[in-house]
């Protein structure tokens, strides 16, 4: 797939020469360093699927009443994060076929501006995506741990304040990334960012699994059914666990490339593994897919709601 001026260098480091890169290729191990050829029709057939799915998972938060809290809410923002990495993927794959196939003319300035215009899109999702992923497991953390105060801890007011600053934070980073793509430092920027946002969900997680298993040990100790609010709690608690699980998988190879990009560029094995560009944008596109799958068959709520959405039952 032909990808548009920023993500093109993303693909591969800007200092590394065709030369360089031809020589690594060889000599680092042959065919399985030629990369994997992938359709534009997979890419575009994983955006369509990704950008229905999550409409389905934002009707259905919209639709239901008794889904109209903070933790719906920021998993509602999650879902449009993931509709921007599908709109942005269409967009790029529709943008770039018209105008390689001569179907659309654009002036060279106007092209470029498309390119920032997408790659801000593509940038902002990435963003959101952590960002919401690290808001929703601190809620979901105060829900376990300060269950008795959640309500005035995390107030309607306080949770439409974090999803705008998400939201506007998101877009001025994605900005900049686009304007000084070029530079190691914004890339060191948002690796730092991806790494520490995994070490805080990583940690929330373990002090709340911890708390999973000390409960589960008195309730076997006690023979006491465990209450719906503890029990409802511990279950979220997995779903997210879960979908940092996904997240991981889907985006870190794309992060480890960005690493390599920062600290071997030329190094045979690390061009080797940029040959792979494309496997890892088709797992980013594919956590946007697989997201709204584990909301639909953890929660038994919204998976009533998508049910009556998908039948028209309004």
């Amino acid at each position: 797939m032909s990808t548009l001026a920023p993500l093109r260098l993303l693909r591969e480091p800007s200092n590394a020469s065709e030369g360089n890169h031809s020589n690594a290729t060889v000599g680092a191990g042959g065919g399985w360093c030629q990369g994997l050829d992938i359709p534009n029709e997979l890419f575009l057939a994983l955006g369509l699927v990704s950008l229905v799915e999550n409409l389905l998972v934002v009707a259905a938060i919209l639709k239901n009443r008794n889904l109209h809290s903070p933790t719906y809410y920021f998993i509602c923002c999650l879902a449009v994060s993931d509709m921007l990495v599908s709109i942005s993927n269409l967009a790029e794959m529709l943008f770039m076929l018209l105008l390689e196939h001569g179907v659309l003319v654009m002036r060279p300035s106007i092209v470029r501006h498309m390119d920032s215009v997408i790659d801000t899109l593509i940038c902002s999702s990435v963003v959101s995506s952590l960002s919401f992923l690290g808001v929703i497991a601190v809620d979901r953390y105060i829900t376990i741990f300060y269950a008795l105060r959640y309500h005035s801890i995390m107030t309607l007011q306080r949770a439409v304040v974090t999803m705008a600053s998400v939201w506007l934070a998101s877009t001025i980073s994605s900005t900049v990334l686009i304007v000084y793509y070029r530079s190691n430092t914004i890339l060191l920027c948002l690796i730092g960012f991806f790494l520490f946002m995994l070490v805080l969900m990583l940690v929330l997680y373990i002090h709340m699994f911890a708390l999973a298993r000390h409960h589960l040990h008195s309730i076997s100790s006690q023979q006491k059914p465990p209450t719906a609010h503890r029990g409802g709690s511990l279950k979220g608690a997995v779903t997210l666990t879960i979908l940092l699980g996904v997240f991981f998988i889907c985006w870190g190879p794309f992060f480890f490339h960005l690493i390599l990009i920062v600290t071997c560029p030329t190094n045979p094995f690390c061009t080797c593994f940029f040959s792979y560009f494309n496997l890892f944008l088709i797992l980013i596109i594919c956590n946007s897919v697989i997201d709204p799958l584990i909301y639909a068959f953890r929660s038994q709520e919204l998976r009533r709601t998508l049910r009556e959405v998908v039948t028209c039952s309004w």
